[in-house]
């Protein structure tokens, strides 16, 4: 009677339905309100640090010395892209995005000249000793050796070779390629019934990743409209709501079906080499700016300028140079098409570039003290702007 009964098989399909899911249902937040986004993504963003916290306390007890030698199997820069300790720091960059979402809600933010710098250092720290706590508990308690090919060659991750290396008999327990590694790791050192829980705690709270992304992106786009380099209407606030609802619709909309149709490794290395980039080209403007226009108006200052961004424009250029070549080449593609939309439509369009005076911040008798408001947001001390 068991062999009637038809079965499904998720292990295959062309598109993601989850992603979807999760993206608008997250899109659909966002319009809804800054506020109760927030409340959602602290929640949310609990249940990961308790978590995480619980796996640090299991794993750091059963850590072995033996299982942290040889420290880097693939040493620096590896065989392939991809690979060794910088091939690595190219792709969890992707894990450091989000830090730069706090930027992109300054115009949201109370007092924004104290409280972001303490929001981006602040975060930028405590996650990083939570990153080095799990990454020295994961590979600590079970050890996390590379994978390698039957012939016994080096693999790169994410690739054909990868999956088909990771189907060997003798790599099945592998860390690197387990779907859930934490949760593999504590089944591994005897907590089974603990690593179904945290596989249960990160399904739920993954969508705070996604809440940021989607929210920083916003932003992002808005000022961009705002300025006239993308079609003004993706400024509209709505009515009862106060939030750029059309801006926040398309990009949730392009989240979702990118999510429904690529792998989330190779969408977090083509969006590590448009973010790599654009920290590059933000370390140069910067020091641009300090000689085109040494007198402007500054809310934020960068200390010891001339180091500092430098060194992030060469740490920008080594990551990137150290991305999958798929990842690479994405970014000429991209980058090509956003000069024909900027020629053709926002190079005549921009406020700024035409002279007008569009952001408070760039007035040059602009007081110091907080940015203002978005346009259309409730106003500060108000009945909305309080709930």
């Amino acid at each position: 009677m068991n062999g009637l009964i038809p079965t499904p098989d998720f292990s295959v399909g062309l598109i993601n339905v989850p992603a979807i899911i999760v993206a608008l249902a997250v899109t659909g937040l966002l319009i809804i309100g800054t506020t109760e986004s927030a409340r959602v993504n602290a929640i949310l963003v609990a249940i990961k640090v308790v978590a995480l916290t619980i796996f640090i306390a299991l794993t750091l007890p059963v850590v072995e010395t033996a299982n942290l030698s040889p420290f880097a199997p693939n040493g620096m820069f590896g065989a392939y892209s991809g690979m060794g300790i910088v091939g690595a720091a190219a792709s969890i960059f992707f894990a450091y995005v989000g830090f730069d979402a706090v930027s992109t809600a300054a115009e949201e933010t109370k007092n924004p000249q104290r409280n972001v710098p303490i929001g981006l250092i602040g975060s930028l720290a405590f996650c990083t000793v939570f990153y080095l706590l799990v990454a020295l508990g994961a590979a600590g308690a079970i050890g996390a050796q590379p994978v390698l090919a039957a012939d016994g060659s080096a693999v790169q991750p994410g690739s054909a070779a990868f999956m088909a290396a990771c189907a060997l008999t003798e790599n099945a327990d592998r860390l690197v390629c387990s779907n859930e590694a934490l949760a593999h790791v504590l089944r591994v050192i005897g907590h089974p019934q603990v690593g179904n829980a945290l596989g249960t705690a990160a399904l739920l709270a993954l969508p705070s990743v996604i809440l940021m992304m989607i929210f920083g992106q916003t932003r992002i786009f808005f000022v961009m409209a705002r300025d006239g380099l993308l079609p003004e209407g993706l400024t509209k606030m709505h009515s009862k709501w106060k939030t750029p609802y059309i801006v926040t619709l398309f990009t949730g909309i392009a989240v979702a079906i990118a999510g429904a149709l690529f792998p989330v490794g190779q969408l977090a290395d083509i969006s590590n080499s448009g973010t790599l980039f654009a920290f590059f080209m933000v370390s140069i403007a910067v020091l641009m700016l300090r000689v085109k226009d040494p007198n402007r108006h500054r809310p934020f200052k960068t200390p010891a300028v001339w180091v500092i961004a430098p060194l992030s424009a060469l740490g920008c250029l080594a990551l990137f140079w150290n991305l999958p070549h798929d990842a690479k080449m994405v970014l000429p593609i991209w980058g090509a098409i956003g000069l024909v939309i900027y020629f053709i439509y926002g190079f005549r369009k921009s406020h700024v570039g035409r002279g007008i005076v569009d952001v408070p911040e760039l007035s040059p008798d602009a007081p110091p003290g907080p940015v203002p408001p978005m346009p259309g947001a409730p106003a500060p001390g108000s009945d909305e702007e309080r709930r």
